[in-house]
């Protein structure tokens, strides 16, 4: 109904389904008490006698319009108390409606209400074997539960076709590059070997590194968008302080300073994903900062229910227009850098996967002077 579309969007369907029945009812009774109202003084009008007095003309006319006086106050009276009585009724029948309306409502959504109880409670993991299975007439709601059965049934081979997927890549994929990387080092290590089969040798394993390292972020990425296989207690202090250990070297080989204030931050979650996460966030704000002299912070703690981690950096001036773009897989700011080249671009793509499988978010700010403020929301233990 489109008197509907005026009520506040947080109101459910089952009040407006309530209100809607309950306006009906109200309607309908407020017509039929019209209409009754209009019959009862066309009844008493025609059911009322006419008057013969066998008087005089003069006379006659007197008594006949005092008979019709009485006539009229007899409908007016009737009327009157017909509207006393019937209003507290329209009111009785109004608040019945709602009651009813809203019984018939709730029995109208649920199974609704069960098609949404299965669907907040699908996972990966109960895919398989969860479905709504709804029993009753073959309604239209009927056919609904069956359409949405049959889409889980679809999306079930889709992540078991990914499972496989990933699974095969992971060995096909990486078992050909460490054998070359293993011929390629006894190559090198070959004393009677060239200096140019050397240089050669050394540009051939920069490249297998570099596979490597795309492959692995690839398959990780994979893996993030997925359901959490692992969810156990952790404190994102000692993840972070772990992540900053690894990526010190490679730090201080740029000559970029790490601070951190890390504060105490339990979750749950997997803490290999998460470290990984925190890693390419320090990876990158090293990789993309000033060459002398850069710093970068890296801040932990609690924000209410939830906790906060935070990765800043020195670095060249980053538009705002480009900053949501750096989520994206592949794509790398200022690519034109020998150092920002060796990157395969999916640094933050895994970060935002990461992120988004641990219910969190992420966002990116440029940062007053250059550089990048990166920052994780997760939902707290």
């Amino acid at each position: 109904m489109a008197w509907m579309k005026g009520l506040p969007e947080k109101v459910s369907i089952r009040w407006r389904l309530t209100l809607t029945y309950g306006a009906l009812v109200f309607i309908a009774s407020a017509v039929l008490l019209l209409s009754v109202y209009m019959i009862l003084g066309t009844a008493i009008e025609n059911a009322w006698p006419a008057l013969d007095t066998g008087l005089p003309p003069s006379l006659d006319r007197q008594y006949q319009e005092t008979w019709t006086k009485w006539q009229q106050l007899a409908v007016s009276n009737a009327r009157g108390a017909l509207l006393n009585s019937a209003f507290l009724a329209l009111l009785g029948v109004g608040i019945l409606a709602l009651i009813i309306g809203y019984f018939v409502a709730d029995r109208a959504m649920r199974p609704v209400a069960q098609m949404t109880a299965t669907a907040r409670k699908l996972s990966e993991s109960t895919l398989a074997h969860q479905r709504i299975a709804l029993e009753g007439p073959n309604d239209e709601l009927k056919e609904l539960s069956d359409t949405f059965d049959a889409m889980l049934a679809r999306l079930n081979v889709a992540f078991d076709t990914q499972r496989r997927f990933v699974a095969n890549a992971s060995h096909e994929l990486r078992t050909p590059l460490t054998i070359n990387r293993t011929v390629l080092e006894i190559a090198l290590s070959d004393p009677v070997a060239s200096e140019d089969l050397k240089a050669l040798g050394r540009t051939l394993l920069e490249v297998n590194a570099r596979n490597e390292k795309l492959i692995e972020g690839l398959l990780l990425l994979a893996r993030s968008e997925r359901e959490l296989a692992v969810r156990k207690p952790l404190d994102v202090q000692e993840v972070a302080q772990t992540a900053v250990e690894q990526v010190t070297p490679f730090a201080d080989e740029h000559g970029v300073a790490v601070t951190t204030e890390l504060v105490s931050a339990p979750t749950t979650g997997d803490p290999v994903l998460l470290e990984r996460c925190i890693s390419n966030l320090l990876e990158n704000a090293v990789k993309y900062n000033i060459p002398e002299n850069g710093k970068v912070w890296i801040r932990t703690g609690m924000a209410g229910s939830g906790l906060v981690v935070q990765v800043a950096n020195t670095g060249q001036l980053v538009p705002a227009y480009e900053v949501n773009s750096l989520f994206e897989p592949f794509r790398r700011l200022h690519a034109d850098r020998v150092e920002s080249a060796k990157g395969a671009g999916l640094g933050l793509s895994i970060v935002r996967a990461v992120v988004q499988a641990h219910g969190g978010n992420v966002a990116a700010v440029p940062r007053d002077g250059g550089g990048l403020v990166v920052t994780i929301r997760l939902p707290g233990r």
